[in-house]
């Protein structure tokens, strides 16, 4: 499979936290993706950039949070993660990068 363009704009980044870590454990990367990013789209652009089989993709909305930014309140923006589970045998390692 090749890589397209658009697959880097479906993957934002690696979410590298203590949590995404223990998930790790099952054989599950968890990425940062757009919001605007379906099921598919994912499964097709992690298959065509790391090179591994994708078993399942399972998605989650954060809303962003209100915080006062020097004194003045703010929104933070919405983000959406993707619990992306590989097949066995396949692994991606987030810490080295692209």
């Amino acid at each position: 499979m090749t890589v397209k363009p658009e697959h880097y704009d479906v993957i934002r980044k690696p979410i590298i936290t203590e949590k995404a870590t223990m998930v790790g454990d099952a054989n599950a990367v968890v990425f940062q993706v757009a919001m605007d990013a379906t099921k598919p789209a994912i499964k097709e652009a992690v298959e065509a950039i790391f090179n591994v089989k994708v078993k399942a993709v399972n998605t989650t909305i954060t809303k962003g949070k209100t915080k006062k930014f020097k004194g003045r309140p703010g929104v933070r923006s919405d983000k959406k993660k993707a619990y992306v589970t590989l097949e066995a045998g396949n692994s991606i390692d987030v810490s080295t990068g692209l």
